[in-house]
């Protein structure tokens, strides 16, 4: 799963050369290290990003609160990889293998 994780968050975050598996602890501190660039200069593209991988508002909220107990950017970088490994999840659980006999549909 790690190196399915490291694939799509290389992807999301535009990271060339960081597409090779890591561990999840070094993967956690390069997604932290990227959102703590984001909230300094892109959070307009960080909230977008934050949206389109479909990390709820909620946790973000609180993510960024003064309540939270860690880091804004070591908060939202464990939701962001939370919500990497349920689509991951979700993808493998409800994949839909294609239909060998399409008929008149081929194209």
């Amino acid at each position: 799963m790690i190196t399915e994780m490291t694939a799509l968050i290389a992807r999301d975050f535009g990271l060339e050369g960081h597409e090779t598996p890591i561990s999840e602890a070094a993967l956690l501190e390069l997604v932290a290290n990227e959102v703590a660039y984001m909230i300094e200069h892109r959070i307009d593209f960080l909230m977008s990003l934050l949206y389109r991988l479909d990390v709820l508002e909620p946790d973000i909220n609180l993510a960024l609160s003064p309540l939270c107990t860690e880091p804004a950017n070591i908060a939202l970088a464990k939701l962001i990889v939370e919500r990497q490994k349920q689509r991951i999840i979700s993808k493998k659980t409800y994949r839909q293998d294609k239909p060998n006999n399409l008929g008149d549909l081929e194209w």
